[in-house]
């Protein structure tokens, strides 16, 4: 009995160990949830800021995080870092900024473009779908805009492009994560009704 007892706390160590290793490597997610507001996201610092506050709360830690989004004066590919990239389950999804923005390259699918926490975010034929996620960006991660008037406002007037981590659906670019279509409006409610929840994506920079 007191082997069995010393067996299973040996191995209780080296799934932690083994859970921290990977959790210390996580440099790429998708948000798990959207600040509340909809594309008013507090401008880039507000989103920048919430991208720390998730990877903390799911006990990664030691990096510099900052959002893929676009603002007019600010593009997405210049904010976060020359890369690699890898997500929580230790799957690099791309080495560098040129690889992040070849379609045929990069290595960002419904799979891989995961939580924080590990979670695949629905995508379109789930329920609820969440596919559109939040980018201001071109194909390349140059700012197109309103971008929900830089990140800060809900507005159903204003809206920002989005892209679709599963790779399909509708839009005149449907199956790019980062540039699929423009949102219908910048509220939550705009969001949801065009298929998407607020997310974005989180790059650490370091």
């Amino acid at each position: 009995m007191k082997l069995k007892v010393l067996a299973f706390a040996a191995s209780a160590v080296c799934l932690a160990v083994g859970s921290s290793a990977q959790d210390a490597n996580t440099s790429f997610f998708i948000t798990s949830v959207n600040p509340g507001n909809g594309g008013n996201l507090g401008g880039l610092a507000g989103a920048d800021a919430h991208c720390t506050s998730l990877a903390k709360a799911a006990g990664i830690t030691g990096k510099t995080w900052a959002a893929y989004l676009s603002s007019s004066s600010e593009n997405a590919r210049d904010r976060i870092g020359a890369g690699p990239w890898a997500n929580a389950k230790g799957v690099v999804v791309a080495q560098s900024v040129a690889q992040l923005h070849d379609a045929d390259a990069n290595n960002l699918t419904k799979v891989t473009s995961i939580s924080e926490t590990g979670e695949v975010i629905n995508g379109r034929g789930d329920r609820p779908n969440r596919h559109d996620i939040l980018t201001g960006s071109t194909t390349e991660g140059l700012f197109v805009g309103p971008a929900c008037d830089d990140w800060t406002s809900a507005s159903s007037d204003s809206s920002a492009m989005v892209g679709h981590h599963d790779r399909t659906g509708g839009g005149s670019n449907p199956t790019s994560w980062g540039t699929a279509h423009p949102s219908r409006g910048c509220g939550l409610e705009n969001l949801w009704r065009t298929g998407g929840d607020g997310l974005f994506y989180c790059f650490a920079v370091n």
